[in-house]
Order: structure tokens, then C-alpha cells, then sequence
């Protein structure tokens, strides 16, 4: 039997419109729009949603702790990162929407690179940003679940740090829960010790698995002192009432994509082991297992819209479940109209993903 799992969505926390081919352009990031998303998300049976970061999008926590207010139940996955947040600045403001929310929040650790100079953090090689993403996880931790914390380490100090007001342990929950995401040796060596959840985004199962296998063997040898590494998948699922319906949608939308990209396809590969990866992927296959579909690479589609699960909701919900029986336990999905799909996806796909 699978594992019990958790379902996420996204929330499409940009600056620019038609992000991922969103139709809505118009208040795209108001309050009222996001927050529309995020009822929805509670009315249709998602735990809650993924809020992006990165420089030059609206700040994440802020974002969350507005869509926190209006909601009752929505769980925010708030993206950050070490270097733009110092750790026991973040561990108080999340500390803080925790208590405001009733502990609804959980954290998202990206480590990749950002533009560093615009919020006056110095440019580090691999070993020295996943150096300090390992202490940022692990001081932040410290200073959830204790008090009078003091640290000296490479990258941050605190002295006799309590972080007010204290997080509330509730069940299966000490703290905020800890995703974290990253392909490389550096990154995986920090998942193994430090995360609670290791993301991955849309490879193919067998890729998956082996990835499963290798972070619980390091984290065995590295001997982690926390409950076992939990995973999860963050994709793109096209669904729709059939299969040949979706899989007709699917590549019109990559056929837009090509229409739209005045790039050659080799122009949008990002340095990121894991981004490479997916792209990697379009050499082995247009279709991967039953309905991984590669194309969307090819055309300009990145981080979890580099692949997609293309199918009815009975194929989607099958592929899901395979991967649920590798080991994951946490699921982030999206597709484009975010709303619409929001619905969707809720009343046909979720239903057969319930334990």
C-alpha cells in the first residue's frame, strides 16, 4: 500500500503576468486574486501551496502571512533563502506567522543561486553556499525548538538567542516543516543531515527511486540525528476529462511554447544540476514511463515546468501513486489556468488519491 501523502498546489507569486501561460493579467497579484486561489485551494481539498521566492518577485512571507489572514486552513510552503534572510531574523518572523495562523506554516530552504549583490550578499562557490545553507537549517532549527541559543560558526553567530514567540509543538510537528530542494553532491550531503523533506521535481520513477535509495544510505553515513528524510515531488500535472483530450491540450501548449521562444532550445539550460537533469531528459524520450512528457523543455519550460503528467485524472492519479510507493510522501502540483485548475484537479484528481 502507499504511503499517506500530503497535496499541494502553487500559488503564483510574481511581478510579471502569464506566468506559465496564466492567463489572468489584470490585479494577476493583487491580494484579492491570490487570496481567491487560496480559498479555492481550501474549499477543494488541498492542504495548501508553495509561495516562490527569489529577488525581484513580492516577498514571500509577507505574501503568506496575507494569504494566512484570509484563510482558515491553507497551509503555506514559504520559499526562502540563506543569504537574503539571516537565520534568527527568519526563525522569528515564521515563529511569528506561526503562532498568528495557528500553526499552519511550513518552510522551503532553496539554496540555488539568486542575484546576491542586489540584497548585499557576497558571491560564494558551491562548497561555501551549501556550507552555509547546512548551518542556516540547522541554527534555525535550534532556535525553534530551544533557548538561549549560542552559535559561532563559519557563516552566522548568535549569543544567547531566544527566538519569542515560541513555536508550539503539535502533534507530528515539532516546528514549521523543513523542504529542501537540490540535486548536487553539496546539496544533497545538506538534505541527508539537515532537511525534513527533500524535494524533487518531475524525473521519471526509476531516477527517482534511485535518488530515494542514495539519500537514505548518506544518510546513514553520515549518521543524521534527526527522524528520517522525508520526500516529495514538486510537477506539473496537465489533466484532463480524457486522455486524448489532455495529451492534445499538452502539445498545443508546447507548440505555443515553441511559437513564442525566439531561443534556441540549448539557450534556456540553466548551470543547476537539477535543472539539467530534467532537460537532460528530452534525450531519452519525448514520453517517459506512461506520461512524463519532455517536450515542454525543449521550448522554455523550467524548474517543475520543465516536465509535466500528462493524462485523464485516472492516469495522473496512477502515475502519483507509483511514485507514492518509491517513498513520497509530500506532492506539489500546478498547471496553468492556476484557478481553474485549482478546481480541476481538487474534485477529479485528489478524490483518488485519498488514502
Amino acid at each position: 500500500m502507499p504511503l499517506s501523502a500530503e497535496f499541494l498546489w502553487y500559488i503564483p507569486n510574481q511581478v510579471t503576468p502569464g506566468h506559465r501561460g496564466e492567463p489572468v493579467t489584470a490585479d494577476h497579484n493583487s491580494l484579492e486574486t491570490l487570496a481567491s486561489q487560496a480559498k479555492a485551494l481550501e474549499d477543494h481539498g488541498w492542504k495548501g501551496a508553495l509561495v516562490g521566492t527569489g529577488w525581484g518577485r513580492p516577498d514571500t512571507l509577507t505574501v503568506a502571512t496575507a494569504l494566512a489572514a484570509r484563510t482558515t486552513s491553507f497551509e503555506p510552503l514559504v520559499a526562502v533563502r540563506p543569504g537574503y534572510w539571516a537565520p534568527a531574523h527568519f526563525a522569528s518572523a515564521a515563529a511569528t506567522l506561526d503562532h498568528l495562523s495557528g500553526g499552519r506554516v511550513r518552510v522551503n530552504i532553496v539554496s540555488g543561486k539568486d542575484d546576491l549583490a542586489a540584497y548585499g550578499a557576497a558571491e560564494e562557490d558551491q562548497a561555501e553556499r551549501y556550507g552555509r545553507t547546512k548551518e542556516f537549517l540547522r541554527l534555525v532549527r535550534r532556535l525553534w525548538t530551544e533557548e538561549n541559543v549560542t552559535h559561532h560558526g563559519d557563516h552566522y553567530r548568535v549569543t544567547d538567542s531566544t527566538v519569542t514567540p515560541r513555536i508550539t509543538p503539535r502533534p507530528g510537528r515539532t516546528h514549521p516543516t523543513l523542504y529542501f530542494g537540490g540535486a548536487s553532491e553539496a546539496a544533497e550531503r545538506v538534505a541527508a543531515t539537515e532537511a525534513d523533506v527533500q524535494l524533487f521535481w518531475g524525473e521519471p520513477l526509476a531516477d527517482v527511486g534511485a535518488r530515494i535509495a542514495r539519500l537514505r544510505a548518506l544518510s546513514d553515513e553520515l549518521d543524521r540525528d534527526l527522524p528520517p528524510l522525508e520526500f516529495g515531488l514538486r510537477v506539473t500535472t496537465l489533466v484532463r476529462d480524457t486522455t486524448e483530450q489532455a495529451w492534445r491540450d499538452a502539445q498545443a501548449k508546447v507548440a505555443a511554447m515553441a511559437a513564442n521562444t525566439t531561443a534556441a532550445p540549448d539557450q534556456h539550460r540553466g548551470t543547476a544540476v537539477g535543472q539539467q537533469r530534467l532537460l537532460d531528459l528530452a534525450a531519452r524520450g519525448e514520453i517517459l514511463d506512461d506520461n512524463l512528457y519532455t517536450a515542454p523543455g525543449e521550448y522554455g519550460g523550467d524548474g517543475a515546468g520543465t516536465t509535466w503528467l500528462v493524462g485523464s485524472a485516472q492516469d495522473v492519479a496512477t502515475s502519483l501513486r507509483k511514485y507514492q510507493d518509491l517513498g513520497i510522501t509530500h506532492f506539489v502540483l500546478s498547471d496553468t489556468p492556476y484557478l481553474r485548475e485549482i478546481v480541476r484537479q481538487g474534485d477529479q484528481l485528489l478524490p483518488l488519491l485519498r488514502d
